[in-house]
């Protein structure tokens, strides 16, 4: 019989707020940040190498201080350290499990939802996504990068404009991006509502 072990993980943050992107926008959220990805996007709003090394059982219990029970495997890249062991942990305690991926790999354990963002247009990498089927694939669009789905299968497809931190540039790449998803109704539009309101 296996037993469960305990492993240590590189934690950027864990903090509660609103889920900004996507189709659950708008759900109080328990956001856990894991440190480190295998790729490197121009892009990224994470500090890789700021974290501190936390046991499971100090994640669950920072987060059994907020009423939410939804929370937010992200990164980085949260396959790199969720294991299956932390998954099962979650479920357990009564949580609903989401994960934002890459795609690169595979979740060590199903998840409740999993949005995968494939960035391999943006970082050079190549190769085969290890996912083929998630539940929300989230597209990058930054108006020059051709639009693909990298055939993965989606319950739902978006694409989210690309934020370059030059509102001039933003605005016009999201006047792109909602004239590519009219000629091109497959896809839906993500907005960051989290940073247009000014929260976490």
């Amino acid at each position: 019989m296996k037993t469960y072990r305990d492993k240590m993980k590189r934690i950027n943050d864990i903090f509660y707020s609103l889920q900004g992107e996507g189709r659950n926008t708008g759900r109080a959220t328990v956001f856990i940040r894991f440190a480190g990805c295998n790729l490197r996007c121009p892009f990224c709003d994470t500090e890789f190498s700021e974290y501190r090394e936390m046991s499971d059982a100090d994640i669950l219990a920072a987060i059994s201080t907020y009423p939410s029970r939804f929370v937010v495997l992200t990164g980085g890249e949260p396959t790199l350290q969720a294991d299956a062991g932390f998954i099962a942990l979650l479920h357990s305690n009564g949580y609903e499990v989401a994960m934002e991926s890459n795609g690169t790999r595979r979740p060590a354990a199903p998840v409740d939802w999993l949005t995968v963002s494939p960035k391999q247009a943006y970082t050079g990498a190549t190769g085969r996504l290890a996912v083929a089927r998630c539940d929300e694939l989230k597209v990058i669009f930054d108006g020059e990068t051709e639009v693909s789905d990298c055939g993965i299968e989606a319950g739902y497809y978006y694409l989210q404009p690309c934020d370059t931190g030059d509102e001039a540039r933003n605005r016009a790449i999201t006047e792109a991006c909602v004239d590519y998803i009219c000629k091109h109704p497959k896809w839906r539009l993500s907005l960051q509502t989290h940073k247009m309101i000014g929260f976490k």
